[in-house]
C-alpha cells in the first residue's frame, strides 16, 4: 500500500485532528513524507483541514483502496484513477488473455458509454466499474446480468443506508427521481451516492458481495419490486411507430411486457427499445 493510502486510512478512522508527527510514528515515515501524502490526497479531491499544533482532519471525500476490496471480495481488482472507459480496460485485458473474475475500476472516465453507444457522464469521484465474468454457459443460457446487478445495487444501498432506490427498466438506478447510476452488460462470444455518509469502498464491496452471495431469484425479485416502470403508462417507438400502453411484467431475461391501448400485448427487448416516457 502506498504512503498516501496508508495516511488516508489513518485519517478516515480518526474523529478529531491527528498530528503529522503521530501519523509519521504510526507509519514509520518522515514528516516530509506525511506532508507529501496529504498533498497527494488533496490532489485527488479529498478535503483535509489543517491547523497548526493540532494536525490534520479528514473533512470530506474518500479514496478507493483496491487492496481492501480484494480482501473482502472473491475477485481481483484493477484500479485506475482515470481511464477512458472501464469497459475498454476489460476488453483490452480480455484480448491479452487476462483472467476472468476481475473488476476494472476507476474514479473518473473520459469516454464512458451506455446503451446504444450513448455517452455516459462520468465525473471525478464516482464509481465506474466493469466486471469480467466468463460463465461456462451457452449464450442463450446466460442469466440477465443487468437485472441481477441492479438488484444487487439496490440491496447494497439498502443494507448500508436504509434508503430505497428505484430501478427504471432496464438498467438505470434512480433516487428521488434523479438518475444516480446505470448498468451496461455486454457479451463477448468466441453498476454516486447521496444523503448518507458511506465510503466508495464500502459500497463497492457491498454491491459485489450482494451479487455473488444473493440467490438470483431474490435479486430478480428486488429488481421487479423496486421498478418504478411496472404498473405505469409508458411510451416507446417500435419500427418507426409510436406506442403507448401499460407496463405489466418483466421477465427473467429482462423483457418488458406492455399492454397497448388497443389491448395488444408487446414484449420489448432492452437491446432494441428505449422507453421515451413513463408516468
Amino acid at each position: 500500500m502506498k504512503s498516501y493510502q496508508a495516511v488516508y486510512q489513518i485519517l478516515a478512522k480518526e474523529t478529531d485532528y491527528i498530528s503529522g508527527e503521530k501519523i509519521a510514528e504510526k507509519l514509520s515515515l518522515t514528516r516530509t513524507s506525511i506532508w507529501k501524502a496529504i498533498r497527494r490526497l488533496e490532489q485527488e479531491g479529498i478535503e483535509i483541514d489543517s491547523i497548526k499544533n493540532k494536525g490534520y482532519k479528514l473533512v470530506n471525500g474518500d479514496l478507493i483502496l483496491p487492496e481492501i476490496l480484494e480482501e473482502n471480495l472473491p475477485i481481483k481488482v484493477s484500479f485506475k484513477l482515470e481511464t477512458r472507459s472501464t469497459q475498454l480496460d476489460a476488453k483490452e485485458a480480455i484480448d491479452l488473455g487476462n483472467e476472468a473474475n476481475t473488476l476494472y475500476l476507476a474514479s473518473y472516465q473520459t469516454a464512458g458509454r451506455g446503451r446504444f453507444q450513448r455517452s455516459f457522464y462520468s465525473p471525478q469521484g464516482g464509481i465506474y466499474m466493469t466486471l469480467h465474468l466468463k460463465p461456462n454457459l451457452p449464450y442463450d443460457k446466460l442469466p440477465s446480468y443487468t437485472l441481477l446487478v441492479a438488484g444487487a445495487i439496490y440491496k447494497a444501498i439498502k443494507n448500508l443506508t436504509l434508503i430505497d432506490v428505484d430501478i427504471k427498466w432496464v438498467n438505470d438506478i434512480y433516487l428521488n427521481n434523479h438518475k444516480i447510476g446505470g448498468i451496461f452488460t455486454e457479451a463477448m462470444t468466441s453498476v454516486e451516492t447521496s444523503l448518507v455518509t458511506i465510503t466508495r469502498n464500502e459500497l463497492i464491496i457491498e454491491i459485489w458481495r450482494a451479487f455473488f452471495e444473493t440467490p438470483a431469484d431474490e435479486l430478480l425479485y428486488l429488481y421487479k419490486k423496486q421498478s418504478f416502470v411496472l404498473g405505469k403508462e409508458v411510451t416507446f417507438t417500435l419500427g418507426q411507430k409510436d406506442y403507448k400502453g401499460l407496463a405489466k411484467d418483466i421477465t427473467e431475461s429482462g423483457k418488458l411486457l406492455v399492454q397497448c391501448d388497443n389491448g395488444k400485448e408487446i414484449w420489448l427487448n432492452s437491446g432494441e427499445i428505449s422507453l421515451k416516457s413513463w408516468k
